[in-house]
């Protein structure tokens, strides 16, 4: 897989005016931190973030940082954010890395095979969490972790201890925390009809024809009993 580049230059003014300025501009305000070098404000291409979150490895890619005036460096895009309705990118955080020292992400799970709980007894499979916490050295990062429901069954689930986790990876999340499981299919009851207006003088000709919800059958001699 070919190496990721963003370019980034210094960004000396800081706070809310200045960061408009720099969007308007057609640029992303971040900031740059981990390791042993301090806190660096840059501005990067937007362009630069988009090739990075559609890599095969998505935000877990290993980039090379390349910012002008203190060189290139290894790194992640730690955190992002979009702006809700224009869905442009509104500030960056990318995280220093070594490749000899392990770090802490959060890998995604992938759904593999079709659930015996699903195919045999019609039920149906939710995946409780979509992404797992890991630690491992960067270069040993997984795109995703696989995990095969082929066998679940009806009311069964596989948990974080049942995942297979990949060499040289340490599962951070707790052990007895649910990750997919099969439910059945609950039959919703049929809502009762709400009753039509009636005149005064047709209610008690409308009675006996009006029919109670069902909520326990009794037996057939009950149900045929006078009233009292």
């Amino acid at each position: 897989m070919a190496e990721i580049v963003v370019n980034a230059t210094n960004r000396p003014d800081r706070g809310k005016n200045a960061a408009r300025r720099l969007r308007r501009r057609g640029l992303v305000p971040g900031i740059v931190y981990g390791g042993k070098a301090g806190n660096l404000a840059v501005a990067v291409d937007p362009k630069a973030l988009q090739r990075v979150l559609r890599s095969e490895a998505g935000r877990n890619t290993i980039l090379k940082l390349d910012i002008a005036d203190h060189g290139p460096t290894n790194a992640i895009l730690k955190n992002w954010q979009v702006d809700p309705v224009k869905e442009s990118f509104l500030h960056a955080d990318f995280y220093r890395i070594a490749m000899d020292v392990a770090i802490r992400v959060t890998v995604p799970i992938h759904v593999v095979g079709e659930a015996r709980g699903v195919k045999v007894d019609a039920g149906i499979l939710e995946l409780v969490i979509r992404e797992i916490e890991v630690e491992c050295l960067p270069g040993d990062i997984p795109e995703r972790i696989d995990v095969d429901v082929t066998d679940l069954g009806i009311n069964q689930s596989l948990r974080v201890s049942d995942v297979p986790a990949p060499p040289k990876v340490k599962v951070l999340q707790a052990a007895d925390q649910v990750v997919v499981h099969v439910i059945s299919v609950k039959e919703e009851e049929a809502p009762v009809a709400a009753a039509a207006p009636v005149a005064e003088g047709e209610a008690a000709a409308a009675a006996p024809t009006a029919e109670p919800e069902v909520i326990k059958k009794g037996k057939k001699e009950e149900e045929e009993a006078p009233a009292e």
